[in-house]
């Protein structure tokens, strides 16, 4: 994994200038060829990013070809996972441990029976990643609130109008223009009834197979509520992305493309991650042709993202349309129906606010690309893991045979180190396979 370097963004998409100089110095210096640029999905933990960067970009050096002479990339932007989320790509020994200085809740303890408790570790982590002045003191008593579980209505409307208040961004930030790939709009979960909101988070977490069962004991809402904060949390963060993509790395491959004009820019991301590197082609200046391939492992952000009309409104398109006519080459999506994540609670949390349509419907219109793959685009095609890819256009491969990992929430979802899923990396950016 040599040569290898980071670029750090912070909240507003502001890159480090000294880590943006090595790159454009030390790429020309390497005579790299082909730079593969990774970025991370919700993860807030540097040494659990490089680790995943480390894993994922192990296979590459034996699978590039003669004559191609790769450099890796890894970004890092403040995203956030909570704690009690299993990392199923990583061994128990790299799992970060300042990240975890407390256990998270226990659903059989007897202090907490539903598992609604907040712990140290993700107050910890919501601390870091909303730093505004008056956000301490709303973590602080989202904690006392969780801990409590009072059965009064009042509460509950108080917690998720903190929720509301902490993920809210301010009007100067880049992040209020990038929260929606198909329509504007807050999602219901920040705008509807309270109650109503815990109740359907609850009974999705209750029962996996979709059927709704509203009407939950109004102590165990609780945990419903705790879910709406982890989904409006991962609002704001895929919200980040999309700036931090759009105004932060986009222009830095601007400037790639100047220094090193030869250079072949294959991006990769994950999860979140996905919709960053997907906004960075959309805010590379005009004329800029340097990215060659763009993978988007398990995407958390819309199927429709790339369509030119929705099939549900057609004056409208995605938010990211012309984002594939950009790319020197193909635009491959690796999607899994065992993705849990993003193929039951992920459209929960995206249906907008006053959708006629209700919940009718619900993972056709308001789905993810990681669950079922790019949608409504012309042209694009779905091939198997491990099939030839098209030289261009939109392609969505079913990489279900190994990304499958299960037995707990986002287990599937960040099971992606695989070495089929580096060859279709490689497929994509047409870098020359060694035999074998």
């Amino acid at each position: 994994m040599k040569p290898y370097w980071e670029l750090t963004f912070d909240s507003d998409g502001d890159v480090d200038a000294a880590q943006r100089g090595r790159l454009l110095s030390g790429a020309e210096r390497e005579r790299v060829t082909d730079l593969l640029v990774f970025a991370h999905g919700w993860n807030n933990d540097l040494r659990t990013a490089r680790d995943l960067y480390r894993r994922f970009y192990t296979p590459f050096a034996r699978l590039a070809g003669t004559g191609v002479r790769l450099g890796y990339v890894g970004v890092l932007w403040p995203a956030i996972r909570f704690p009690d989320e299993p990392i199923p790509d990583f061994e128990p020994s790299a799992t970060p441990r300042a990240a975890t200085p407390a256990p998270a809740a226990d659903p059989a303890d007897p202090d907490d029976p539903d598992g609604a408790a907040l712990d140290e570790a993700t107050r910890h982590l919501l601390a870091r990643v909303f730093s505004g002045p008056q956000d301490a003191a709303r973590v602080d008593r989202l904690g006392l609130l969780l801990q409590e579980r009072s059965e009064v209505r009042s509460r509950l409307d108080e917690f998720v109008r903190i929720v509301r208040d902490l993920v809210a961004v301010r009007e100067p930030s880049p992040a209020h223009e990038f929260g929606h790939d198909i329509g504007g709009g807050e999602p219901a979960m920040l705008t509807d009834d309270a109650v109503e909101v815990c109740e359907v988070f609850l009974a999705m977490l209750e029962n996996r197979e979709g059927r709704q069962v509203l009407g939950g004991v109004p102590g165990r809402l609780w945990r419903g509520a705790k879910e709406v904060l982890r989904q409006a949390t991962y609002y704001a963060m895929k919200r980040r992305a999309g700036a931090i993509g759009q105004v932060g790395l986009g222009p830095a491959l601007g400037l790639l493309a100047r220094d090193v004009p030869d250079l072949r820019v294959h991006l990769v991301g994950h999860s979140f991650g996905a919709r960053l590197v997907s906004y960075a082609v959309h805010g590379m200046p005009a004329g800029v042709r340097c990215v060659k391939s763009v993978t988007l492992l398990q995407g958390a952000f819309s199927h429709y993202a790339f369509s030119a009309r929705l099939p549900h409104d057609r004056s409208h398109g995605g938010a990211l349309h012309g984002v594939p006519r950009r790319i020197d080459g193909p635009l491959v999506c690796c999607y899994s129906r065992h993705d849990d994540a993003l193929g039951r609670l992920y459209p929960l949390a995206s249906k907008l606010a006053g959708d006629s349509a209700g919940f009718l419907g619900l993972w056709e219109r308001w789905g993810a690309l990681g669950f079922d793959g790019i949608k409504a685009v012309d042209g694009a095609v779905g091939v198997r893991l491990g099939a030839a890819l098209p030289a261009r256009g939109c392609v969505s491969v079913d990489a279900s045979a190994v990304v499958r990992r299960g037995g707990a929430p986002n287990g599937a979802h960040s099971d992606i180190c695989h070495e089929e899923l580096a060859r279709a990396v490689c497929a994509a950016g047409r870098i020359a396979l060694a035999a074998g």
